[in-house]
């Protein structure tokens, strides 16, 4: 299978890029393209988190209930995004102008790949190697890691969002660092700056 665009991660990053995307598909802001979301999110630092400090959502929240609600609203909203679960990713694979995105029980091309999983050491995604450095806004002993990125961009049809693009752990920066990497995504293919807003009418 072939996407436009492939997000690694149904974290906050992840699903916020995807939301953002899809949001952009249903505004008809964009039109025949293909994007996909592979969703592995057993690894992701929300299943321990309880939100009280985030504007917007309910004192008390859990981490693992926002996981479980975002796919559904995904799934509901902007079920033009192919959420792929049950699958790991292994490896990322540079072709000439695409990339290869192998998972434990599939491979998937890709124009443009997004980066948003955790970011644990040791990173566990062969193919990225030489891009990965000490994270530079985590304690030195937590030994977390990010990608080398200018602006999220690692390079050309590669960006990275959250945490491994070398945010800080925190859930409304993962947000906006994951729908920033959508506009820019969605700039790239208009020619233009582009942003998604919902109004009332």
């Amino acid at each position: 299978m072939k996407f436009n665009v492939l997000i690694v991660g149904g974290g906050a990053a992840g699903m916020s890029c995807a939301l953002v995307l899809g949001s952009a598909m249903q505004n008809k802001i964009i039109t025949d393209k293909s994007v996909g979301i592979i969703i592995h999110q057993k690894a992701s630092h929300l299943n321990s988190a309880l939100l009280n400090n985030v504007l917007g959502v309910v004192p008390g929240t859990s981490g693992q209930l926002i996981l479980k609600e975002g796919v559904f609203h995904l799934e509901e909203q902007y079920p033009q995004i192919e959420q792929i679960a049950k699958e790991k990713v292994k490896e990322i694979i540079q072709l000439n102008e695409s990339f290869s995105v192998v998972t434990n029980k599939n491979t998937y091309e890709a124009e443009m790949v997004v980066m948003a999983t955790g970011y644990t050491s040791p990173f566990r995604i062969k193919g990225l190697e030489e891009e990965i450095i000490p994270h530079k806004k985590a304690k030195v002993s937590k030994e977390r890691i990010q990608l080398k990125n200018e602006d999220h961009l690692v390079k050309p049809g590669l960006y990275v969002a959250g945490s491994l693009a070398g945010w800080r752990s925190q859930f409304s920066i993962a947000c906006g660092s994951g729908a920033s990497v959508a506009t820019d995504i969605l700039s790239l293919w208009k020619g233009e700056h582009t942003k998604v807003h919902d109004k009332l009418l």
